[in-house]
């Protein structure tokens, strides 16, 4: 059963997705330039903070809405596909409740430090100017959209009562 509330977080959460896809690719293709100039004896100065503070923070954490939505996180269930089918419902909803809590907190607290780092223009160490702040947005989005899968998750467990 797919509700409109459904469909919108999955739009939302594929969007993610893809967003963390084009950072695979620009990071692919990145890296791959730095190597070929650097063989020529060019040097592509600030690969390593681009790769490390950019790419790799947008496709760890924009698309755990994604993999939440369709619940590919890891569960160890062995015990609970032995319950009955009210109790294993009870349990997923409380596992959805503490994953809200718990992801809600920490999209709270990033969404606190991506502001605070943006108002600061916060930058790293390196041989030039080099701002992290943009970076520390990829972590409220990405615990928003997990936050969103799990609430869908929730709605459409109880609505159907069965876990997911």
């Amino acid at each position: 059963m797919s509700t409109p509330l459904h469909r919108l977080v999955r739009l939302i959460n594929l969007a993610f997705l893809s967003a963390s896809g084009v950072f695979i690719v620009l990071m692919m293709l990145h890296i791959t330039l730095d190597v070929v100039l650097r063989n020529a004896g060019i040097a592509v100065q600030g690969s390593l903070e681009i790769v490390s503070f950019y790419y790799m923070v947008c496709l760890v954490f924009l698309p755990m809405g994604y993999v939440e939505l369709h619940n590919e996180h890891i569960r160890v269930d062995l015990f609970v596909q032995m319950m009955p089918r009210m109790v294993q419902l009870a349990l997923y909803v409380l596992a959805c409740l503490l994953a809200l809590a718990f992801f809600g907190m920490l999209g709270w607290q990033t969404l606190l430090d991506a502001l605070k780092s943006t108002r600061a223009a916060e930058t790293a160490m390196a041989n030039f100017t080099f701002y992290i702040w943009p970076a520390r947005w990829a972590l409220p989005v990405g615990f928003a959209g997990l936050c969103l899968a799990a609430l869908s998750n929730l709605l459409r467990a109880l609505a159907e009562r069965r876990a997911l």
